[in-house]
């Protein structure tokens, strides 16, 4: 693309092997404050850039893109998700746009595992009591929880951080439903032992447990409905680790306050990085500060994934994550 090291800029703080790899390779320019870049700072970032590594925090959307100089040449985002860079825009303007798959889904199940055990069986509201010394001691009617073994799971998105969340579940003893724009294989389904609901609106009225596991899209949006949440049973449990706008956070936040659900367990949030300050003060949510991927490893593996795409791309073919207008 550049006889030069191309000038990458980087949006946020990465790991320092990253950081260090990145620097050795490409005239690199890091966040080392780590604040989230503000419309003008991404603008120039994206004049002076060849390639624009960001991350979700960064709105990459058309008026930003017309920004960007002609050396811009592709935006290799430093996670899965890209519903915060308009890929049609950057296509039209023929820059090329890369995401880093696959490498966050163990982590991601096993935080989504983890929120389903901490709201069934209510680890926070404990730990909270034990914590500030309030425990007075042993009662057969405190703290109930609910069992997981033979509760039935449905998982909204049966992809690869759906089936991996189904894998764990099965090894708890639960029973695994799923809707889907389409099945999955015959195979998976068997190793699942996962049941295809083509009507989601059917599914979410039997199951115990419901996960997100859905990008965010158009169509996703407010999927998890004000209508679909009353369609749920009253002692349901609802966990989302995808993105906070598949569900209508404020009908959630209802029916939780009226009881018709037991619990919640969110990792991310509708209007991200505010919390509605409703769901701040119920017991029976269990709220992170969307850490679901955060681990070592798959933060560094998404740096490599930059890093293959980047190299990839200048040394004239295809990047291996290349991410589609349509396919977003």
């Amino acid at each position: 693309m550049v006889d030069r090291k191309p000038k990458v800029v980087v949006t946020r703080k990465l790991p320092a092997a990253v950081e260090a790899r990145m620097g050795e390779l490409f005239d690199a320019t890091f966040n080392s404050s780590d604040a989230a870049m503000d419309s003008a700072a991404l603008g120039e970032a994206v004049a002076e850039a060849d390639v624009l590594v960001p991350t979700i925090t960064d709105h990459i959307d058309k008026a930003l893109i017309g920004l960007a100089g002609p050396q811009l040449k592709m935006i290799a985002n430093f996670g899965a998700g890209v519903d915060h860079i308009d890929v049609n825009a950057a296509h039209a303007r023929g820059v090329i746009v890369t995401n880093t798959p696959g490498v966050l889904t163990e982590d991601t199940a096993d935080m989504t595992m983890a929120l389903i055990m901490a709201v069934a069986r209510r680890l926070v509201e404990g730990a909270a009591v034990a914590q500030a010394g309030a425990f007075t001691g042993w009662s057969p009617t405190w703290m109930l929880g609910k069992r997981l073994k033979g509760a039935s799971l449905g998982i909204v998105g049966m992809g690869r951080i759906g089936q991996a969340l189904a894998r764990r579940a099965r090894a708890f003893g639960m029973h695994i439903h799923y809707h889907n724009r389409r099945p999955v294989s015959r195979p998976i389904e068997a190793e699942l032992e996962a049941t295809y609901w083509p009507d989601l609106d059917r599914m979410l009225a039997e199951m115990d447990v419901v996960s997100l596991n859905s990008p965010s899209t158009p169509e996703t949006r407010h999927l998890l409905s004000a209508e679909r949440l009353k369609r749920l049973k009253p002692g349901a449990i609802v966990v989302n680790t995808s993105r906070g706008d598949v569900i209508d956070e404020e009908a959630l936040a209802d029916a939780l306050a009226r009881g018709a659900l037991a619990g919640a367990g969110l990792d991310v949030f509708e209007h991200e990085p505010a919390i509605n300050p409703r769901l701040l003060n119920l017991p029976n949510v269990v709220l992170l500060p969307h850490m679901s991927s955060a681990t070592v490893e798959a933060r560094i593996e998404m740096g490599e994934k930059v890093m293959i795409n980047i190299r990839t791309f200048l040394d004239g073919h295809k990047p291996p994550d290349r991410v589609l207008p349509g396919a977003a």
